[in-house]
């Protein structure tokens, strides 16, 4: 599994962004779809995810603000980050399982300046 990322880049607080995610190779129904970040001197955390059965999960931090939309044909996942914050500045990393595997996406950096 190949994961290509976009998105990202520096915004304003309470601006936006669009994180995507494309997965490719030999695959078929992805499992767990998903979008951590690392902050410096943080450890990688989870932000969101969707499952197989499109439920969704979301760290508390970003509820109300984030939303994160799966589509299954394409294999792609996308967080769409509203409101943003200064403190959502990290590396944001693309997640997906395939048969109870990890695989990781390249980082993208999000920057919010207040």
């Amino acid at each position: 599994v190949q994961l290509q990322a976009s998105g990202g880049g520096s915004v304003l607080a309470g601006g936006s962004l669009r994180l995507s995610c494309a997965a490719s190779g030999n695959i078929y129904n992805l499992n767990s779809m998903g979008w951590f970040r690392q902050a410096p001197g943080q450890q990688r955390e989870l932000v969101a995810r969707t499952s197989s059965a499109d439920r969704s999960t979301y760290a508390d931090s970003v509820k109300d603000r984030f939303t994160i939309s799966r589509d299954n044909a394409k294999n792609t996942v996308t967080l769409q980050m509203n409101n943003l914050k200064p403190e959502d500045t990290a590396v944001y990393y693309c997640n997906v399982v395939y048969l109870l595997r990890d695989y990781w996406g390249q980082g993208t950096q999000v920057t919010v300046s207040s």
